[in-house]
């Protein structure tokens, strides 16, 4: 792991708000594939011993995807995104709610705000996580941050292998 790329995970409680900000060393293409097609996103999205799986994914706007995170035994947590902005390469927002089998959402959800930059050959994601519900995010927080604290890590191995 390259040391000198930012990692930053900082929650803004009173405004329901998470902000994440990640380095990578790899092109803003590259980036963006890994965050935006499933067959990527179902290398790295889950922390181990989890794995991801996606069961449909049609990333335009409206378009959504139905996944679920795996544990080892075979429990299943499925989620629902829901695309509702797209800019190439660029910038992608999306309404993220938990779901059962059959895509019955758990509400309230959270809306999730992706922006890409790169410079020099880091590409920069930038998140930021609005939920609907102060205890949704209270609930979430410190299972959140160590799960996708481990995920963004398993996309840091994956863009090192596909570069």
């Amino acid at each position: 792991m390259n040391n000198d790329l930012l990692f930053d995970f900082n929650v803004d409680k009173a405004a329901k708000t998470v902000y994440i900000t990640r380095e990578f060393n790899a092109g803003q293409s590259l980036v963006w594939d890994a965050f935006t097609n499933a067959e990527l996103l179902d290398q790295w999205g889950a922390p181990a011993p989890m794995r991801a799986k996606t069961k449909y994914m049609n990333f335009e706007v409206g378009g959504r995807r139905f996944y679920a995170m795996i544990s080892p035994d075979g429990q299943e947590r499925w989620s629902v995104q829901e695309f509702t902005s797209i800019t190439p390469k660029t910038n992608f927002k999306m309404y993220n709610a938990f779901a059962d089998k059959d895509e019955n959402r758990e509400l309230p959800g959270s809306e999730w705000d992706y922006n890409f930059s790169e410079q020099n050959g880091i590409t920069k994601v930038h998140i930021v996580i609005f939920n609907e519900s102060f205890e949704r995010l209270e609930k979430l927080l410190e299972g959140f941050k160590i799960g996708f604290t481990m995920t963004l890590k398993n996309l840091e191995e994956l863009l090192t292998t596909l570069s």
